[in-house]
């Protein structure tokens, strides 16, 4: 039995592996390397640039989809592990003039300053949301939550607020 090291060094450092998902309920594909990770083949491979890369050690959120439904960090799986499967990115929740409720709460509570982290904080949001269906959202319970998602301009006053505000108007 050879071990994936062994693999990569048969087939040499160019091997791409074809990889079919959905994302944005939109079937897509793409050829990748193997260690590839999900958010550079959103932004790279399908040019959905609004999920960013922040960090690449899971840290901070930025990259934050839904995968089969729950908010992931899209630099925490590999391209070819979404084989199959289901993938949301902001660009696939609202559109102008049509905005996701937690996009529009996050309009009209401040919820953003330079804009970098609010895409995954919004994407984190709509999970918190849906794991918390129609209960009311405290504070301590939405910062607790929000915890692997780092805003390094504000305070989180108004993030706090519009996830709060959204969830009630989903």
């Amino acid at each position: 039995m050879t071990g994936f090291g062994d693999f990569l060094r048969e087939f040499g450092d160019s091997m791409t592996v074809k990889v079919t998902t959905t994302v944005n309920g939109k079937p897509v594909s793409g050829d990748v390397e193997p260690n590839t990770l999900l958010v550079h083949f959103v932004r790279e491979n399908l040019g959905l640039t609004g999920t960013h890369v922040g960090c690449d050690t899971s840290q901070c959120g930025a990259c934050t989809v839904h995968f089969d439904g729950r908010p992931i960090k899209a630099c925490t799986i590999l391209a070819v592990q979404a084989e199959g499967h289901q993938v949301v990115t902001i660009e696939g929740i609202g559109q102008p003039g049509n905005l996701h409720p937690m996009q529009a709460a996050f309009q009209e509570n401040h919820g953003l300053q330079c804009g970098f982290c609010t895409p995954g904080m919004i994407m984190a949001g709509i999970g918190i949301a849906e794991r918390n269906k129609g209960a009311t959202l405290s504070e301590e319970t939405i910062r607790a939550e929000l915890e692997g998602n780092i805003c390094r301009c504000t305070g989180y006053h108004n993030i706090v607020k519009s996830i709060a505000a959204g969830a009630r108007d989903m």
